[in-house]
């Protein structure tokens, strides 16, 4: 499902002469790095950092084979903490969120790149679905026709856009932002709400992050990589 590619990388050896050294990643992805593991054979380590030797506490998870498939991975807990933690602090800082703020509450609809937007009144936050499709509509989630009241939006994972007018699968959402009649965060950072559905790994890839969000996760991690 997922090849892999190989990038050169320079190190330095011990007379300080220049060397390149392959580093494998993700084809697609090339922001996902791959290395051997020391478990079963033919085990990898998933990381978004290149650095070796790995941290595999805080690597995205190990895959039992590749190319890599749903149920090949075992995803790291803590690397999703990390992830939502960092998520909790910048994603209302995110253009993609800001723009999909601004769009929600005028009246040309629903900016869907970070996944759609909820309905105002979460108490009826019940999706609409026809048989064929199980993504909400504009009318179920605050998208078309929203002006002026605010609501919820969604931060979601960029593997599988949605349509026009509808929200991400559970499956790809991160979390939600919240926005008020103004297109503004509600609190100033949105009060930034975990989904609970997001799956790691769906049959449209692995972890797609917007650029400005992944930038801050790996920022953090590799802060924490030095502790």
């Amino acid at each position: 499902m997922f090849a892999l590619r190989s990038t050169a990388r320079r190190g330095w050896s011990l007379r300080g002469c220049a060397q390149l050294r392959s580093v494998s990643t993700l084809d697609g992805n090339p922001h996902i790095y791959i290395f051997p593991s020391d478990g079963p054979s033919g085990s990898h380590i998933l990381s978004l950092l290149p650095t070796e030797p790995v941290n595999s506490k805080l690597a995205i998870g190990v895959t039992s084979k590749l190319p890599i498939t749903t149920d090949s991975v075992r995803e790291n807990p803590k690397f999703l903490d990390i992830l939502q933690d960092v998520f909790s602090k910048h994603a209302h800082e995110d253009p993609d969120a800001q723009s999909q703020a601004q769009v929600m509450v005028s009246t040309a609809g629903a900016n869907l790149y970070s996944g759609g937007v909820l309905q105002a009144n979460r108490r009826k936050s019940k999706r609409r679905a026809d048989a064929s499709d199980s993504s909400g509509g504009a009318s179920g989630q605050g998208g078309v026709g929203s002006a002026g009241r605010g609501g919820w939006i969604h931060i979601s994972d960029g593997r599988r856009p949605p349509d026009y007018g509808r929200i991400a699968w559970p499956e790809d959402i991160f979390g939600s932002l919240e926005v008020d009649a103004d297109g503004q965060f509600v609190g100033g950072d949105g009060n930034y709400q975990p989904s609970g559905t997001y799956r790691l790994v769906t049959r449209d890839g692995i972890l797609s992050i917007s650029p400005f969000l992944r930038e801050k996760l790996v920022q953090r991690l590799k802060e924490l990589e030095k502790e």
